[in-house]
């Protein structure tokens, strides 16, 4: 074989596992294969280069969240504690800033200790440790499927999982009108492979306390997947159900476009594209532009909406919400890409060009 089918090979490969999570065909590439060029139309409407693309978050912080970030990496607990009593009972928001928090703590929870130490029974830093508990597990597995992870990886991960059942119940009950316990379990119910029944049970006690919440219905649809703890149908009806009983704004109408994503496997975009898709992205579309822009998942939805606007072909939609978010890539479906921003900012070109065709 000689070095040009050598190359020829390898681009076909590299493009063959990007469209495993994105799927993009060729003329989807902005400037076929190779690095990414951020385009001149793209530019012209203030649209960033995939360099500039932050890949951790799915819209940029709060400013009062990043001063809280800043000073637990600095040792400071205070600003930390001071955004959870202010958040108060807007429950998305705290378990957002919650989980947010700790992450942190899973990489150094120095501050965290001093937190306790000088408030021992501080519901906020309880529901801060049993997140950062959960969340250090996860970092321990990684998040490769099972046969790349080592076996020493799924030890410390059962382990540490184990512990975090005891910190859930403590944040709990410092806490009982607060649902982040409860969904934070839900990860530790996933990852021991707990029964239906105990997913049940953390249900039960999440939609007593906040029957709508994003994040809540976006982790037991994780549960009820197929690759988790359910299949499809399972993960399929749960979703459905959650998108008919919600209000505008919530969010939820998301869940189906989400389930549909975890479920389809295939290259091609004529599942995206049928009428029954077409109808849920609408209902999402509406849903999303019902929300408060405030709400701390608003931003994911415009990622996943603006996703399937795009493989629709309905690029001039698209590309509306591909601007208000762009700058923040760490969402779906990008996340599972392994080049996220380049991703993004492929599928986000694509739009834009589909558009000025249109015009």
């Amino acid at each position: 074989m000689n070095a040009l089918n050598w190359i020829l090979v390898v681009v076909v490969a590299v493009l063959f596992f990007l469209a495993k999570r994105v799927k993009m065909r060729p003329e989807d590439v902005s400037g076929g294969t190779g690095r990414y060029e951020l385009p001149p139309a793209s530019a012209g409407l203030g649209l960033l280069d995939a360099s500039q693309q932050n890949t951790v978050y799915a819209s940029r912080p709060r400013p009062e969240e990043a001063e809280a970030l800043a000073a637990a990496r600095e040792g400071r607990w205070e600003p930390a504690a001071a955004l959870l009593r202010t958040i108060g009972e807007d429950w998305d928001r705290r378990s957002a800033a919650a989980y947010t928090l700790g992450g942190r703590a899973a990489e150094d929870d120095t501050w965290l200790l001093a937190w306790e130490q000088a408030l021992p029974d501080d519901p906020d830093a309880a529901v801060v440790r049993a997140r950062s508990t959960v969340i250090l597990a996860w970092n321990i597995r990684g998040g490769q499927r099972a046969h790349h992870t080592t076996s020493e990886q799924f030890q410390g991960f059962h382990e540490v999982l184990a512990r975090s059942c005891a910190d859930i119940e403590r944040a709990a009950a410092l806490n009982p009108a607060d649902p982040t316990p409860y969904i934070t379990g839900i990860w530790t119910a996933l990852g021991l492979g707990m029964p239906h029944d105990e997913m049940q049970r953390l249900w039960k006690e999440i939609t007593a306390r906040a029957p709508h919440h994003y994040e809540a219905h976006f982790s037991a649809l994780q549960y009820w997947c197929a690759k988790w703890r359910g299949s499809q149908e399972l993960a399929e009806r749960f979703a459905l159900q959650a998108a008919a009983s919600a209000p505008p704004g919530s969010l939820l109408s998301a869940m189906p476009l989400i389930c549909h994503f975890e479920h389809d496997e295939s290259k091609i975009y004529s599942a995206d594209r049928s009428a029954r898709m077409v109808a849920l992205v609408d209902a999402a579309v509406v849903d999303v532009t019902a929300a408060d822009p405030a709400h701390p998942r608003t931003a994911e939805v415009h990622h996943l909406v603006a996703y399937y606007l795009s493989v629709q072909k309905r690029h001039a939609a698209a590309v509306e919400h591909f601007r208000l978010v762009d700058g923040y890539v760490g969402a779906l479906p990008w996340r599972y890409d392994p080049s996220p921003a380049a991703a993004y900012c492929r599928r986000r070109d694509a739009s834009v060009r589909g558009a000025a065709r249109r015009s």
